[in-house]
């Protein structure tokens, strides 16, 4: 059976890289660029069948349900489900720009966090046996949660359940609101912040899929690309963004029958425990 993958935000950077090299690894199986804005989405496939590539478009918002659940209907139609997920949309503001984190946290926390958590509730039913999955954190996530209070240290190592983590993004929110993130804790980092949710997330969501007993041999990890090259860093990055595809790939096309990593942050093909 074809192998079939989707990668989220992937007309530019670290995700168009990772379709690039998806397309070359995975045999008789189909790729879907994704991306918010159908006309860039379409010319980012343009761009990698110039390179005798042939990836397909479908568009994405990870901000809009609708738009989550056409692509979910679109799988089940043309494939039956769905095989590889790298979930790398995501947004930053940059260093210099002067938004108010109240501001901010908000819409970082929109895309990063509970568009990554709607597309995995819509699309994980649909994934089937031997499946992978890799949710796109940062090093953001351990450099923010060394800056936060051992309470809430405690609560993001020791959170069991996907609402743990929600709960725990609701409190940054509320508290990014009413200016109080010092007192509570908090260290003024939206991205940061939306990543150490990510990471958290991936840990249970892969807990939680091992008792699936309708599905086996599913792997779910979270990893660091590392800094690279990209509008989001305003192109500091040191990596290319086939550098920064590297791990994505790597845990995207893990062997069938690999137990390990599973729920696990990855960096550079590693494993880092930061908890």
């Amino acid at each position: 059976m074809s192998r079939i993958a989707v990668v989220t935000g992937s007309n530019k950077g670290i995700g168009f890289a990772t379709v690039r090299a998806l397309c070359k690894q995975i045999d008789n199986g189909v790729v879907y660029l994704t991306a918010r804005d159908e006309g860039r989405g379409q010319a980012a496939v343009e761009e990698l069948k110039k390179e005798n590539l042939n990836p397909r478009f479908h568009q994405l918002d990870v901000n809009d349900q609708k738009s989550i659940d056409r692509l979910r209907d679109h799988l089940v139609k043309e494939h039956g489900g769905l095989d590889v997920l790298v979930n790398n949309a995501g947004i930053a503001f940059k260093h210099a720009d002067q938004t108010p984190v109240s501001a901010q946290a908000p819409v970082t926390m929109a895309t990063n966090f509970d568009g990554l958590l709607a597309v995995c509730h819509t699309l994980f039913p649909i994934i089937r046996s031997h499946g992978r999955v890799c949710q796109i954190g940062s090093e953001c996530g351990p450099t923010t949660y060394v800056k936060i209070s051992d309470e809430l240290k405690s609560r993001f190592k020791n959170a069991a359940t996907e609402q743990d983590v929600i709960q725990l993004m609701q409190e940054f929110l509320n508290s990014a609101k009413d200016g109080s993130l010092k007192e509570k804790g908090w260290a003024e980092r939206s991205y940061g912040t939306s990543k150490l949710g990510v990471i958290a997330l991936a840990r249970i969501q892969a807990i939680d899929i091992q008792a699936d007993n309708s599905r086996e041999d599913i792997l779910i990890n979270c990893c660091c690309p590392g800094y690279t090259a990209t509008d989001m860093s305003s192109y500091k990055g040191p990596l290319t963004i086939d550098e920064g595809a590297v791990t994505p790939v790597y845990l995207a096309t893990l062997p069938s029958g690999a137990k390990e990593p599973q729920g696990k942050f990855i960096e550079k093909k590693k494993v880092t425990d930061f908890w």
